[in-house]
């Protein structure tokens, strides 16, 4: 399909639509074994420019959204940190580091599990010291299963889930201020769930909630106290990316619940991300952007 029929087409078959074939992935899934293969934009994102110079934190980068939005940054200028989990996750986040590196970019895998705060410390320390300094953070690395009732979630589970996905967002947030100069942003992922939550992602969604409003109040506690850092969040929908087969057990009709019934591919939420650490976004802050494939956020 050539870009010019992609931009006249109705969104709602611009990708797959469900049902998707039935696949047994583990947390927190490969790319190589996602079928469908997602687009995070390889062949179509073309940077402008937007991000010249600026050195970009993206936790969970490897794969799905994170790769999308780190092959985005790249092409617009921008030197990356990919932050993972641990081993099953190598060939992706290698794979997400050519292609910034394609793009003429710098790019620094560093990999760990952000529930440690001494780790989330060695992320910060690691973009300052070898991309020589931090203008993005991009928190949108995030822990989730689904569980059919409350009596099936266990006490680590929803430990973990927390910890991941809103305690490593703090211990993140607050080991980069010192080193975020005026001008610079933090991103955080929340999702469609803060506002209409999956009955089967009780401790996700409500971690999700607990994104908005986090990223809402640092919004304000950074600009009121002069460090001119933006905050704001980005709340996808039903993205296909590896983290539904692995833990998503119904996960053939994913995304059929939108208004364009089908999931979201990364490639359509990275721009979002793009235009939030740019400068065309100067005046917005403490902000989220619905990328829900219609999905209603208020």
């Amino acid at each position: 399909m050539t870009e010019e029929n992609k931009n006249s087409q109705d969104p709602s078959d611009q990708y797959p639509k469900p049902p998707f074939p039935k696949q047994d992935q583990q947390p927190p899934g490969t790319e190589s074994d996602l079928e469908p293969k997602a687009d995070h934009g390889e062949e179509s994102y073309k940077g402008s420019g937007k991000l010249i110079g600026k050195k970009a934190i993206i936790t969970g980068g490897d794969s799905g959204i994170g790769r999308a939005v780190a092959i985005a940054f790249a092409r617009e200028g921008a030197d990356v940190l990919i932050s993972y989990l641990d081993d099953s996750e190598d060939e992706d986040a290698k794979t997400t580091a050519k292609y910034v590196e394609k793009a003429g970019r710098k790019a620094v895998l560093i990999k760990g599990d952000i529930q440690d705060e001494a780790h989330c410390q060695s992320i910060i320390d690691s973009a300052v010291s070898e991309l020589g300094g931090l203008d993005i953070l991009v928190n949108n690395a995030a822990f989730q299963m689904a569980r059919k009732s409350l009596s099936e979630i266990p006490s680590e589970e929803w430990e973990r889930t927390f910890r991941t996905n809103i305690t490593a967002m703090f211990f993140l947030c607050k080991a980069a201020e010192p080193h975020l100069k005026p001008g610079s942003s933090i991103i955080n992922t929340t999702s469609v769930n803060a506002y209409s939550p999956s009955e089967q992602l009780l401790p996700y969604a409500a971690t999700k909630g607990a994104i908005q409003n986090f990223t809402a109040n640092l919004s304000q506690i950074l600009l009121m106290n002069g460090k001119g850092i933006r905050v704001n969040a980005v709340a996808p929908g039903p993205i296909w990316t590896p983290l539904i087969p692995s833990t998503i057990p119904e996960h053939e009709e994913f995304g059929k619940d939108t208004p364009m019934e089908r999931a979201g591919q990364p490639a359509e939420v990275a721009p979002a991300y793009v235009f939030l650490a740019s400068n065309d976004a100067s005046y917005i802050a403490g902000a989220t952007i619905p990328v829900t494939g219609g999905r209603i956020t208020i």
